[in-house]
């Protein structure tokens, strides 16, 4: 089939890659170029680098009216939308003739939205998983076509999940693309009334909160990996937060119980986490322990 393909970060790269493999992909629309790294260079998204090497045709514009006589001049069979970033205008989702598919790493209607897999790791799921569903003109809740359950294991962070998502979703999307082109799709409308949503995140949304228990800060930690990262402040510095581990303990929330051979332990509301990984401002990842000793952590100090 001829496939309108809509993506921009690192997740919709296997689903584009199992797109071009099973089919003819006429264009990838993607977002433009955005600044970047200390020297603020203009950096293509993700799916735009993996496109070109592949060898599709690719367009970046700010606003999708601006290609339309390009999309519609390319007759596509069928529109794949994968984490796009934009909501798809009226006249775009009904350009294909077989319509337009999303694939959203949730178990829909839980978890519609623009962090999922953060939620669900957040929320101390034992599983997730990835729905293929009909666009529709309201967010996420078009007629489910498959789902896929994935297990979260007690280590999982927000970018192992979805690298565990990405490639279910790539397959259960070659699937559906063959049914649709095939007419034995059997789409199954969402029950709205269970529907729950999870917001954009934001660097801020990275705060951890010490009155919070031992068990939410350490899954809290996981979800921010690798964006927005957990952080707290330790003096009049911001510190990143990149792995801790529930442990025992009790204080008041926030305050450094003691060192260890790997960290520190700090009190929360109920409990405690060791932090095992950091990064201060300006510096590297690294252990704990080594920011202990070389910014003089003590027992006693309060984070937050």
């Amino acid at each position: 089939m001829r496939v309108l393909f809509f993506g921009t970060p690192r997740f919709a790269i296997p689903s584009l890659e199992a797109v071009a493999r099973a089919h003819h992909v006429v264009a990838v629309v993607t977002q433009p170029d955005r600044l970047s790294g200390r020297g603020l260079r203009p950096s293509p998204p993700p799916v735009a680098a993996r496109a070109r090497q592949l060898g599709l045709p690719v367009l970046q514009p700010e606003r999708l009216r601006d290609v339309r006589e390009q999309l519609q001049g390319a007759c596509p069979d069928v529109g794949v939308v994968v984490a796009y970033g934009r909501v798809l205008p009226r006249w775009l989702v009904s350009l294909p003739r077989l319509g337009c598919v999303n694939v959203h790493p949730s178990l829909l209607p839980r978890y519609r939205g623009a962090s999922p897999i953060q939620a669900a790791i957040r929320n101390g799921d034992a599983t997730t998983g990835v729905t293929v569903l009909r666009v529709s003109e309201e967010l996420d809740a078009g007629d489910v076509l498959a789902q896929q359950e994935v297990e979260i294991s007690p280590e999982d962070t927000a970018g192992s999940l979805e690298a565990k998502l990405a490639e279910v979703g790539a397959y259960l999307l070659v699937e559906v693309l063959e049914a649709l082109e095939q007419g034995r799709v059997q789409p199954r409308p969402q029950d709205s009334t269970q529907a729950t949503y999870c917001g954009k995140l934001s660097k801020q949304d990275g705060l951890i909160r010490w009155d919070w228990p031992a068990e939410v800060v350490e899954r809290h930690v996981r979800a921010m990996d690798p964006w927005p990262v957990a952080y707290t402040a330790h003096g009049d510095r911001t510190l990143r937060i990149w792995r801790v581990r529930k442990t025992e303990g009790s204080g008041q929330p926030g305050q450094v119980l003691r060192l260890t051979p790997q960290g520190f332990v700090v009190a929360t509301a109920k409990g405690a986490v060791e932090v095992l990984e950091v990064q201060p401002p300006s510096g590297r990842r690294m252990t704990a322990a080594e920011y202990a000793r070389g910014y003089r952590l003590q027992p006693g100090d309060r984070l937050g």
